[in-house]
């Protein structure tokens, strides 16, 4: 099966980047990308690269080379599926806030769509590619859609999990790990499709390296992936508040548990807690499946993994009041980082929002800078919090409790405090000892990241904290 025709139905974190690699490598086949939301696609298209809607380092090189020669992003979603010989479905899949399942299960509502939208469309055979990360068997819910259309048209399902880390996507996508293709390989049709996506990923990723499964474990070893890498994450954390308390240094201590090689390095640095779109998510994801199924204790396994974040972005807070005189109420606290990592826009689930929400019940004023989070986006965010009931202000009191700046020691001038929330590599170079001298005496700096060089600050007169320190 030769594919010359390739859509993508949503513009977001991953469709975008992936679509951009996979048009990069395979410069004879049309890739389209689309989606419902008019200005993304319209940000995509703009002509200065600068604006895209996803920040990932690389990202602009790659639709530069690309856009106008076999890479496209459009609103017309009914073309795009019907000239397209494999449709990737990369569309956002939340936690449900509604409903049964409410605050774990996926809401596959968007998804759901999509099938009937292609369902509808579609005049001919085509290839589906599961790309947005689903429960285990959501194959099955969207092949019975399809198959149920009537029309009389073939469709064939598969799963093919992204396994990004955002910052590093574009590295990723073009030195992928492994790819890992799932779908039903005991039959011809099945096989077949399987064969041409690994086809278009072998242009450029060895082959040993492109994993064929049944799409069940395809989709499986998704959630699986990530719960992993956040239980890392949390067990590095858990023992960062017992160094705090014993005298320990958590960097040591990874550093000699991550000399073994049955441990690793990797995924093992303190911090304020993990953020993003996929680890809590998915953990919460893999929580519900287990509890469906009366596995119970594994599910209160994997759901102690998420309450150790929560546990760990509270503690900073808390740390911040108790250091502040156990009152933040009409102190400045500056935050350096929104983000919930370094090279990255993405703000979904980030620390710093959870660190803002109990300062500001506390009525701190908080001023924030970040190198590629807009006050558009960290206002929104805010306001997600206060109709979760997870930030008890008036969404009237925003603009006078949180300011966003645009330079970092704007945000720092006149603070009782700094709190560096994500791991920017800028914020290292600063003018530290000219921040001290704008700041309220005495200056707290916490570092939620253990990034910066402590002995130097101290030696500035910067009152310090660190994660695990």
């Amino acid at each position: 099966m030769i594919i010359n025709s390739i859509t993508c139905i949503g513009a977001g974190y991953v469709g975008g980047p992936t679509m951009a690699v996979i048009a990069r490598n395979c410069p004879d086949i049309k890739v389209t990308v689309v989606d419902v939301n008019e200005q993304r696609i319209a940000d995509w298209n703009d002509s200065n690269l600068d604006n895209l809607p996803v920040y990932e380092p690389g990202l602009k090189e790659v639709v530069a080379e690309a856009r106008g020669r076999n890479l496209f992003f459009s609103t017309d979603i009914d073309a795009a599926i019907s000239e397209a010989q494999m449709i990737f479905i990369s569309v956002n899949t939340p936690t449900k806030t509604y409903g049964t399942g409410k605050g774990m299960a996926a809401d596959l509502k968007f998804v759901e769509l999509v099938a009937r939208k292609i369902a509808e469309v579609a005049a001919s055979d085509k290839i589906v590619v599961e790309k947005s990360t689903l429960p285990v068997r959501t194959a099955q819910a969207i092949r019975s859609i399809l198959d149920n259309t009537g029309s009389g048209v073939k469709f064939q399902i598969l799963s093919n999990p992204e396994f990004l880390a955002e910052g590093t996507a574009v590295n990723d996508l073009q030195h992928a790990d492994r790819v890992l293709i799932g779908g039903d390989h005991h039959t011809a049709p099945g096989k077949e499709a399987m064969d041409a996506l690994a086809a278009i990923y072998g242009r450029w990723i060895p082959r040993e390296r492109i994993l064929l499964t049944n799409v069940w474990s395809s989709e499986l070893s998704k959630l699986t992936a990530n719960a992993f890498l956040a239980q890392r994450v949390s067990s590095i954390n858990a023992i960062s508040s017992l160094c705090e308390q014993t005298g320990a240094d958590v960097d040591e201590v990874a550093a000699a548990i991550g000399a073994d090689n049955r441990i690793g390095p990797r995924f093992l640095k303190a911090s304020v807690g993990f953020g993003g779109s996929c680890f809590q998510k998915d953990i919460l994801n893999l929580v519900y499946i287990c509890r469906s199924l009366n596995l119970h204790e594994v599910a209160e396994y994997w759901e102690q993994v998420v309450k150790m974040n929560d546990y760990q972005k509270q503690r900073f807070a808390r740390n911040i009041i108790s250091r502040l005189y156990n009152t933040v109420s009409g102190k400045k606290i500056a935050f350096l980082g929104w983000a919930f990592k370094k090279d990255t826009n993405d703000t979904r689930e980030t620390p710093a929002m959870y660190v803002a929400a109990a300062l500001l019940d506390d009525r701190a004023e908080i001023h924030i800078y970040d190198p590629k989070v807009s006050q558009e986006r960290i206002y929104g965010d805010l306001r997600n919090l206060i109709a979760q009931n997870q930030l008890t202000i008036d969404p009237a009191q925003l603009p006078d409790l949180v300011k966003v700046c645009k330079k970092p020691y704007d945000a720092c001038r006149n603070a009782h405090a700094i709190a560096v929330l994500t791991e920017w590599d800028e914020f290292k170079g600063y003018d530290w000892q000219q921040i001290y001298n704008d700041m309220f005496k005495p200056a707290f700096i916490f570092d939620g990241r253990n990034i910066l060089d402590i002995e130097v600050l101290k030696d500035i007169g910067f009152q310090t904290y660190q994660i695990g320190k």
